[in-house]
Order: structure tokens, then sequence, then C-alpha cells
């Protein structure tokens, strides 16, 4: 059976809640392998609005397995508040339908503290983080010092490693004017925690691995966006982790040839959060335009995203580095109504085209975008669920994204709602 990986194709915000909970009716198993709650699912369900930030998009229909990754780090207290306001929106949320990686590492107060702090004093270039940790705890990981799931099972093991991490931070939060943490009392909030937070502890790799071989089929949720990545991202304004595919597999302790399908999330229009580079970033009526109506605004922080035109060659890059085997083009309807669309092609750096951005920060805010311009339409996208329902225009602006990012369109948005999709190629077909 296929088993997919679903990834956002641009910085985030691309509409991923509402494809992967359309396609996580028809998977058994729906996996979470990055990120934290530094992310955000917008779901709409028969007039209901879900709003997720850790907990797969699978969580919210019956039947179904959700699995947190060992790739995501974990902040076990905003964890539970979710899993309470669910549970208070009537989803049943349980070890029977949830499980945790033993070894996700967890996010503590002291690294969003960290996170904040940073953020406040870094004068020379901000890199507008959420300021809930996640930076910090996928240093502390890689440092060999985190806190894990499995560590909570044991305080003689938690003591040990309490030691080593404050030992580090410690002399950071004395150099950025912290007063030093408090041992006994996080080592109190986290043995509170764990009798919650335990029962969910399975080894993961292990239950996916079975899930497998017995034929179920496994959804991956990627968190943020391919832009974001780490190593491939518009460094430094990016987030901590690796946001593309191949983390799926390192994520959560399935192989990579455990994935069939791999669906690139793809806004119809271009925006990010935060600071960094933006190309095709307008600052004009036409910005406002798109903002407003497609209502952008941080699931998880509320903050205004900038908006601009789409960009081909950003989103023809991110499908090459994700092997990306089609595309869900997502909020077309808000290109109703303008008279002409633009859609970056290339982009112009000291009288030379290129085709790709380039990897150096101060190339990348240097470089300007080469535009080609197609018709608008005035009939409407909004609801479609054909490509009959389509002005003749749209349907070419549609086309011309396939051929500029040489990618083809296996599913279409045009609303919010789950049911206003358009499938061209099934992802799940066997």
């Amino acid at each position: 059976m296929a088993n997919v990986v679903v990834v956002g194709a641009q910085w985030g915000d691309e509409g991923k809640g509402k494809l992967v909970d359309w396609l996580s009716e028809r998977a058994d198993v729906i996996v979470r392998f990055q990120g934290g709650h530094n992310a955000g699912h917008t779901l709409v369900i028969d007039g209901t609005v879900f709003k997720l930030s850790l907990l797969p998009s699978g969580i919210v229909r019956p039947g179904k397995l959700s699995v947190i990754g060992n790739g995501v780090v974990l902040d076990p207290w905003a964890l539970l508040a979710e899993i309470e306001r669910l549970q208070g929106q009537g989803v049943a949320v349980s070890p029977e339908n949830l499980l945790i990686a033993e070894n996700t590492p967890l996010i503590l107060p002291l690294h969003g503290e960290l996170d904040r702090a940073r953020e406040a004093q870094n004068s020379v270039a901000k890199i507008g983080t959420t300021g809930r940790g996640i930076g910090p705890a996928y240093e502390d990981k890689v440092g060999r010092r985190v806190i894990r799931v499995a560590d909570l099972a044991d305080a003689a093991t938690l003591d040990q490693r309490i030691a080593r991490l404050l030992t580090h931070h410690n002399a950071l939060r004395a150099g950025l004017g912290l007063s030093p943490v408090d041992v006994a009392a996080l080592k109190g909030a986290l043995m509170a925690v764990a009798p919650r937070i335990l029962p969910f502890a399975r080894p993961v790799w292990r239950v996916l691995n079975a899930e497998r071989r017995a034929g179920r089929r496994i959804l991956f949720e990627g968190a943020q966006g391919a832009l974001l990545d780490v190593d491939f991202g518009t460094y430094p304004f990016v987030t901590s982790s690796n946001t593309m595919a191949g983390m799926a597999a390192a994520g959560s302790g399935l192989g990579p040839t455990a994935v069939d399908f791999v669906l690139g999330i793809v806004k119809a229009y271009t925006t990010r959060v935060g600071e960094g580079p933006f190309p095709t970033e307008l600052d004009d009526a036409d910005g406002q335009r798109l903002g407003e109506r497609g209502r952008e605004f941080g699931t998880v922080t509320g903050r205004k995203r900038r908006c601009g035109w789409f960009d081909a060659v950003l989103v023809r890059q991110t499908c090459a580095q994700s092997g990306v085997s089609g595309i869900a083009l997502t909020k077309l309807d808000v290109l109703d109504g303008f008279e002409t669309l633009k859609i970056c092609t290339g982009y112009e750096l000291d009288g030379e085209t290129l085709d790709y951005l380039p990897t150096a920060a101060n190339l990348q805010a240097r470089v300007r975008p080469v535009y080609e311009t197609l018709p608008g339409w005035q009939g409407s996208t909004a609801g479609a669920r054909s490509w009959a329902d389509l002005p003749a225009e749209a349907i070419k602006y549609v086309r011309r994204v396939e051929e500029l990012i040489r990618c083809p369109v296996a599913l279409l948005s045009t609303s919010p709602e789950r049911d206003d999709t358009i499938l061209v190629t099934d992802p799940y077909a066997d």
C-alpha cells in the first residue's frame, strides 16, 4: 500500500493541514517527523475548526493511529494543553490512538527562556523565532545533553541528564544575565509531568515497521516549509530542523524505501513569516490584497505574513530537493479577480540571470525577480471540485506553474473546506 510524505514547498503556511486531513482519512497511521509547537495546522471539518501544533492531523479522525516521531522536539506541557483543548472539542486522545517515540527530545522551560533572551539581545539580525525553545532544544540534542521522553521513567537517569544539561545552560544564562536554573524545581516539574506523558511512549520505529509489514497506509506529516530547512533554506533565517521529505525516514525510524509518494504543498502565491530574504515580496496594494483575501496570519503566533507573487524558481528548487512526486496547489481562489498575475521565472543578479536561489546570504538579499505576466480571471474558483468549474485563465495559470516548476499538480485546493479539492493524481494509488 502507498505511503505518502507531505511537505511544504515554500516558507510554510501553504495549507498542509487541510490536505493532510484530506489524506489522513484514507491513511491508517499519521506521523509527525520534525519540528515542534512552533508549527500550526488549522483544520476545518464540518464547520468545526481545530488548531493543532504538535498533534498529527489524523488525531481528529476516529480509528487512526497518530505518532509523534523522534525527529520532533516535544514540549510536554504544550502537548498536554493541546490534548485537553481537543478533548474539550470532543476529540478522543489516549495511548490507543497517540504514540510518542521514546527517544523524542523534550523542550523545557529553560529552552524557551534562552530562545527569547537571545532574540531580545540580537541587535545585528533577528532570526524571527517564535520564542518557544525549538532551536535551543535541537542544539541540546546534537550536543548530546538533551532530556528525552524515556529519561522520565527513571529518577537517577534524570538526575544525570539534568546535571549535564545545566552545566551548559547555566553558563549561557550567566552570559545573558539570567539567573541559574532551580534544579529541584525543574526535576519536580518533570517528575510531575512524567506519569501523564509516559503512557504514550513507545519504540515508534518498531511500531511503524510492524504497521508497514501489515500493509497499513502511513502518512508522514511535515511541519513548516522547505525554505526553512536548516541546510537548504534561507539560512540563518530558518528553523532548526530538516524540513525536506528525506527527514521523514530519520525522524521516524522507518527507512526511506518505505516512501512511495512525496506530495509538496504549494500556495498559488508566496508568503513568509518573520525575517529573511523574500525576492517576490509585495509592499503595494496587490500584496495587501493577497494578505487580506488569504487571511494571512500565523496559526500559532498570529503574526501577519509577508505576501508576494508566486516564485517558480524557489518551488522548482524545493521540489527537486525533496524529490516531490506531485504538488497540491492551494489557495487558488485568493487570486480570483486580479486583472493580471505575475510569476517569478528567474532572478537578476549583477546583470546575470539565475535559475536558482544562491546559497550566500548577501547574494540572496540582492537578487531581483524576473517576472512573466499572465492574464487573471474574473470568474470564481472558490469551491471548485472539477476542472470544468474553473475559468479558462485559471487553468492556464495552473498549467504554467506545472511547466515552470517541472512537477505536475496532483491536487488542487480551492477553499479551506476539505472537500473543495480537485484530485488529478491519487497519491494513494497502488
